[in-house]
């Protein structure tokens, strides 16, 4: 079996904080929170990356990490732009959004031809989840059969705000279901979420939630590939401007449909992220307190 490779949507990244050179470090010595995921994905046994990105950063984007890393890594780099369509479709005139994570992935189809697992470049997921789902991907003979590392809702909130996870549905350790909620609030060790910015509903403290943290066989390129025509239909209509393909909804749909399975991964790592800028503080603090336990040395690649 092929090993598996390490997809990372970075195609947002430094939108928050105006470019990448000026993406804040987590650490004295400069390390930002990709690479706690390179190096995590590393120990855990990957070696080919993808890099999502927007032509126009891959410059910077070599600079900052990517020319770090080819010492480590066998490294693609994937430009995720509006242009790449289906025959006969064009973007519509005054759209500026990326077509969402399920183009993203998709984009991808013609460097990936394996097992792969796909992450977010500005998340924190800890070593523990690259581990099991590394695993998971090297033992996997089913290649209807893919897998979410599962987080606890109480670890991937932060005080400063609301968020937007994807929660599940699991029965029998199998996903049945990922609704995204996107305005998700911190409540105590649980958390709360809203439709309307009125009417809250309880989420308890360990429900699961999806934190974009997939492992798929070759056979989610295809299903990208084959449904994205049909969505382009219905959103050029409806919401041509803002209209994503989201890749928790073409999971979702396979589930409905029998062709595919998903095996959860329950994590108990807590995720960090820097949602808001307020977050930073709490994600250095972590950072320091994980170098303390000896799951990270000082510097990184020592």
């Amino acid at each position: 079996m092929k090993k598996p490779t390490l997809v990372i949507m970075a195609a947002g990244m430094g939108s928050r904080f105006g470019g990448l050179k000026q993406i804040a470090p987590v650490d004295a010595q400069g390390h930002i929170i990709i690479d706690f995921s390179l190096f995590d994905a590393w120990r855990a046994g990957f070696r080919d990356l993808v890099f999502i990105i927007k032509p126009e950063l891959e410059d910077s984007f070599r600079e900052v990490i990517g020319s770090r890393m080819e010492k480590y890594f066998n490294i693609s780099y994937v430009h995720q732009t509006m242009d790449k369509l289906p025959a006969g479709y064009s973007v519509p005139e005054g759209r500026e959004k990326p077509w969402g994570t399920g183009h993203a992935v998709l984009c991808c189809k013609d460097v990936v031809d394996g097992p792969f697992t796909v992450i977010n470049a500005d998340d924190f997921y800890g070593p523990t989840a690259f581990a099991a789902i590394y695993e998971y991907l090297v033992s996997n003979e089913d290649e209807s059969q893919y897998a979410m590392v599962g987080y606890r809702v109480r670890n991937t909130v932060t005080e400063n705000g609301s968020v937007a996870r994807g929660v599940c549905e699991v029965e029998n350790g199998l996903l049945t279901g990922v609704t995204e909620r996107t305005k998700i609030f911190k409540n105590g060790t649980d958390a709360k979420y809203t439709e309307d910015g009125e009417t809250f509903v309880e989420l308890p403290g360990d429900t699961i939630v999806s934190m974009n943290f997939w492992g798929f066989t070759s056979k989610m390129l295809k299903a990208l590939d084959d449904r994205f025509a049909a969505f382009l239909d219905d959103a050029l209509v409806r919401n041509p401007l803002k209209g994503e393909y989201f890749l928790p909804s073409v999971v979702n749909d396979q589930l409905q449909e029998g062709s595919a399975t998903v095996r959860v991964l329950p994590c108990e790592e807590t995720w960090y992220g820097v949602t808001y800028r307020e977050d930073l503080d709490s994600v250095k603090h972590a950072i320091a307190n994980m170098k303390k336990q000896g799951i990270y040395t000082e510097n990184l690649w020592n």
